[in-house]
């Protein structure tokens, strides 16, 4: 297992009713309740193995992508790239 694993981060929105959960092996992020059902998931064919999410106290959804090495901002429901 690469050391990189232990270093997956998940994000929580400002108001603490939405978590963004990186699927590192699926290539996508998902959005969860607050109860954990599933909002939204996003996936980019550039945006490849996600492994970190920000998301700022102003709501802006930052992920970063280990193997494409890139970071995308998405909207806050985190359905579209920005």
């Amino acid at each position: 297992m690469s050391p990189c694993f232990a270093e997956w981060r998940c994000s929580v929105s400002p108001t603490g009713e939405k978590l963004y959960i990186p699927n590192f092996s699926q290539h996508k992020l998902l959005i969860l309740a607050r109860n954990g059902s599933v909002l939204a998931t996003f996936s980019d064919p550039a945006h490849q193995h996600p492994q970190n999410v920000h998301v700022t106290p102003e709501g802006q959804v930052l992920v970063c992508g280990e193997v494409s090495n890139t970071i995308i901002q998405l909207d806050s429901e985190g359905r579209r790239k920005l």
